[in-house]
């Protein structure tokens, strides 16, 4: 049989007799081609980062332009010269350096609260079974849905029968309890194998010692994200502090760059000097912890996958 299919088989040309017919083989994709989707991805990446840093770039710029030349026309984006003493004027204009100090106070203390609390109730939510539980959970979800605008006028009501108006708590505690925060740090203790809190159970380890000892440890990126997000937000907020506060020693900084803005005319050098100057502790914040933030954004869902 194989003889005969043998002669039956058709010789190639140019190849002798009895050789194995060579396999035409499947033209493979070219190395440009494989890496087009890369480079598409790159280039349109670039082009978004473009787009967010120009805002940022004629802040800078216009910081460092001379009063005179900030709306000039055609607009320009560096002036004739590069003024540096904008910042010192902007820091001096204004009790600027109180108001530094004001929302560092404010965003640290607002964010060690939040995380704490968020852990607590996090892992509460996550581990602890307790009667209408998943219920209370969802409550507490709804109150995401609830603006900051509508719950202005009653908070204020009660800090001012708590007499905290104009204070540094009522600046502090009102946004200490971040329904946000919890529900990010629970999905993040559910996955985290109950193996473990099993094994400190058996070691005679509390409820306590698990959550700080081995929940903390490894949830570190979630509680990192946390921080930056709330930190952020504190330092950014301007309703709230503009309402409960009515004394400069207590402003904080969106708060305080409305003095540039006053009725001897808006010094706009002088403003996105100052923004500037504000943008500082929050990107060594970013900066310090990235290794965690970027972790916890891609082990908590918030990249977007």
């Amino acid at each position: 049989m194989t003889a005969e299919r043998a002669a039956h088989t058709p010789a190639l040309v140019g190849q002798p007799a009895g050789a194995a017919a060579a396999v035409p083989s499947r033209p493979g994709r070219s190395s440009v081609d494989r890496n087009r989707p890369a480079v598409l991805s790159q280039v349109l990446l670039t082009l978004v980062l473009l787009v967010f840093l120009a805002p940022f770039v004629w802040m800078l710029a216009t910081a460092l332009k001379p009063a005179a030349e900030v709306f000039s026309t055609p607009p320009k984006l560096f002036g004739s010269e590069l003024r540096f003493q904008n910042f010192a004027e902007a820091w001096s204009y204004v009790p600027f350096g109180r108001y530094m100090a004001n929302g560092l106070l404010v965003s640290v203390l607002g964010t060690l609260l939040v995380c704490v609390t968020s852990v607590l109730a996090a892992y509460a939510f996550a581990r602890l079974p307790f009667r209408g539980r998943e219920p209370l959970f969802l409550l507490y979800l709804v109150t995401l849905m609830v603006p900051q605008e509508v719950m202005i006028v009653p908070m204020f009501i009660l800090m001012q029968e708590l007499g905290w108006v104009n204070s540094y708590q009522a600046l502090i505690l009102p946004w200490a309890f971040s329904a946000f925060g919890t529900f990010l740090l629970r999905q993040f203790f559910l996955s985290i194998p109950k193996e473990l809190e099993e094994a400190a159970l058996v070691d005679g380890a509390n409820r306590m010692h698990i959550l700080v000892r081995v929940i903390l440890p490894i949830a570190r990126p979630a509680v990192a994200v946390l921080a930056v997000f709330t930190f952020i937000n504190y330092w950014n907020s301007f309703l709230w502090p503009l309402i409960i506060t009515n004394s400069a020693d207590l402003f904080t900084v969106p708060v305080g760059l409305n003095g540039f803005l006053g009725q001897q005319g808006s010094q706009w050098h002088l403003l996105m000097a100052a923004s500037t100057i504000s943008m500082v502790p929050t990107v060594i914040m970013v900066l310090l912890l990235q290794r965690h933030l970027v972790r916890g954004i891609a082990m908590s869902g918030l990249g977007g996958r």
